[in-house]
């Protein structure tokens, strides 16, 4: 059977104010879809293949870059070693997940949201307000603006009305600890070194993420869509 050329039109938002011609980009696709090319939709070749039913680990495996996945590994591991109760180490693990495979920008809210229905409230909520205490040293736990965001960002960066709200709002509430420790091991989760197997944290992970039977994105829940868009990331449609 002959292979058709298969076209992989990215998202728009992964090119919004890059300076690629969108407009052009999808007319060069569309013509050559009259040549008989066709769009990507399901598995791509140049992918790993997910299982049928993906558990969390999986996505860490096959779609996360090596960056994301030691740096969510080495937060959990500084956490773990600092005797921190388990759900700090889980909400460490996942505080950065929409990083992995799916969206930088509002990556908390967005990581929260997909982790939102397998895990405790606390610790979604730890993983949506950590992006906005990132920004806001708390001297009293030794945490400082990191020295990273001034090179990242340039140090007249002002953080945006919505974040310094959400920053008020979770110094107020009584889960602040928990949100405000996985800022700490963020910070410090960037080091060199030999990468580190995820699968140490399967025995915590299964006390406290509750894999669906039949797979992360296909368990009908409210944020299934958002796993199958990292399981398919390259689909058309």
């Amino acid at each position: 059977m002959s292979q058709r050329k298969k076209l992989i039109v990215p998202s728009p938002i992964g090119v919004l104010g890059t300076g690629v011609d969108f407009y052009e980009l999808e007319m060069a696709a569309l013509a050559e879809n009259r040549d008989g090319a066709v769009f990507m939709m399901g598995d791509n070749p140049a992918l790993a293949k997910m299982p049928d039913r993906p558990k969390l680990l999986d996505f860490y495996r096959l779609r996360f870059g090596r960056i994301a996945r030691q740096h969510h590994c080495l937060s959990a591991k500084l956490a773990l070693e600092a005797g921190h109760d388990e759900k700090i180490v889980v909400a460490c693990f996942l505080h950065d997940i929409s990083n992995g495979a799916l969206v930088r920008s509002d990556h908390g809210y967005w990581s929260a949201q997909l982790i939102a229905p397998y895990v405790s409230e606390e610790i979604a909520w730890a993983v949506k307000f950590h992006q906005p205490l990132r920004y806001f040293a708390d001297e009293s736990v030794g945490y400082k603006y990191p020295e990273a965001y001034k090179r990242y960002f340039g140090e007249d960066y002002v953080p945006p009305e919505y974040i310094r709200q959400a920053h008020d709002e979770a110094r107020a509430h009584r889960w602040y600890m928990t949100s405000r420790i996985v800022t700490i091991y963020d910070t410090y989760a960037f080091a060199p070194g030999p990468e580190i197997d995820c699968a140490m944290f399967e025995d915590i992970l299964g006390r406290h993420f509750r894999e669906p039977a039949e797979g992360l994105g296909f368990d009908g829940s409210p944020v299934a869509h958002m796993w199958r868009a990292m399981i398919w990331p390259n689909n058309f449609l």
